[in-house]
């Protein structure tokens, strides 16, 4: 077998690609192996006797399905868990959501004048105070302290 690894290497270098991709026709071996200089390289690659092989690339369609899953719920549940429920969202975090939710509506029961600016402030410092538990608990407390008639 002709040895045209300096070909290869020439080639490589020519075409911006790794020599494991060059490629050299069986049938134009010798043609190749007799090319020393850079220009004979390029003209056996115009005329076809070298060309550079594709890349192979991971298709990623396993983990496009295994995301498309997770976005619907699917393949969280016990057994995937690592961790306690405070490491996946944590304390302070469920918190502020919390409270932001509690005090949006308080506001706009407040701007809607169903609350007045008292029993606004009232509410907003038991809610502060860590009193209502969730959101469902403020509308419940409302309801039943007969603040206001029917809560959304």
């Amino acid at each position: 077998m002709t040895d045209v690894s300096l070909q290869k290497r020439l080639a490589a270098e020519i075409l911006g690609v790794g020599e494991s991709r060059v490629r050299v026709d069986p049938a134009r071996i010798s043609d190749v192996a007799q090319a020393i200089t850079r220009e004979d390289i390029k003209r056996l690659i115009r005329e076809g006797a070298i060309w550079v092989e594709p890349e192979h690339g991971i298709t990623g369609y396993s983990s496009k399905v295994r995301h498309l899953k997770r976005k619907r719920g699917h393949r969280r549940g016990h057994g995937k868990r690592e961790g306690s429920k405070n490491t996946r969202a944590g304390y302070k975090d469920t918190w502020v959501n919390r409270i932001r939710k509690i005090r949006r509506f308080l506001r706009y029961l407040r701007d809607k004048k169903v609350i007045d600016r008292k029993t606004y402030r009232k509410l907003y410092m038991l809610a502060k105070g860590n009193y209502f538990s969730t959101f469902s608990a403020l509308k419940l407390y409302l309801k039943e302290q007969g603040l206001v008639k029917e809560v959304k």
